[in-house]
């Protein structure tokens, strides 16, 4: 499918997002309010903000996601865990989580399913992306981060928080799709700021987009097919 000429399919993929540190509540409610406009898949706030965006959503079908060990994804198993459960009683549908990349370049794997696998249990079925960024590892790391998000059973695997080294690229992604397998979701995200570049995320495998730039995307999509 051409997703250009479905112009609410595509919004559909869009993360529309802003955990900035200084995000303020007129920030969050124009980015609720973009949201509504073109009816993205769902605003991705930081936890303080999930009753607020909430709020500012009621009456539409944009979910609200929420990020858990963000951005390093070093606090413990046990903190994760009742952030999570935290989030989800405050109404959040999806949680972006940072998995533990001290403990995967360790090589301690089971550590990090663990950690994983509490998020899931905390989550209690809402959608679970978790975050590997992909700019601090090798090619080899990748694949086992794939794996073992795969293995805890997790819905997506996201490229990046948008804080390390690089964001999402096209190569990662490609490198994610052929590792993992047709039943986990693949989000790029970090640095994704036109259509061309969301296009090229998708073409590579990518099954949602992040970003903060969803409302240029769209408009760049508008004004290419009007």
């Amino acid at each position: 499918m051409d997703l250009i000429k479905y112009p609410q399919k595509f919004a559909k993929m869009i993360d529309h997002t802003n955990v900035n540190r200084e995000a303020t509540r007129i920030d969050i409610k124009r980015l609720c309010d973009d949201a509504k406009k073109y009816n993205f898949g769902c605003v991705c706030v930081n936890p303080s903000y999930i009753n607020l965006a909430l709020e500012q959503l009621k009456g539409s079908n944009v979910m609200v996601c929420t990020v858990i060990g963000f951005p390093f994804g070093a606090n413990t198993s046990k903190i994760k865990f009742f952030e999570t459960k935290d989030a989800v009683e405050s109404g959040a549908g999806e949680v972006d989580m940072v998995m533990n990349i001290g403990l995967l370049k360790s090589e301690l794997d089971e550590n990090v399913k663990e950690d994983i696998s509490g998020v899931m249990m905390a989550a209690n079925g809402r959608t679970v992306k978790v975050i590997i960024e992909t700019g601090l590892l090798s090619e080899k790391e990748k694949i086992r981060a794939c794996k073992l998000v795969e293995e805890a059973g997790a819905d997506f695997v996201k490229t990046s928080t948008g804080f390390g080294t690089s964001g999402a690229t096209v190569e990662d992604v490609a490198l994610l799709k052929e590792t993992l397998g047709p039943n986990i979701g693949i989000k790029a995200s970090g640095g994704i700021k036109n259509l061309q570049t969301a296009l090229d995320m998708i073409e590579a495998g990518a099954t949602r987009i992040g970003t903060s730039s969803g409302v240029k995307i769209m408009e760049e999509l508008y004004q290419k097919y009007r």
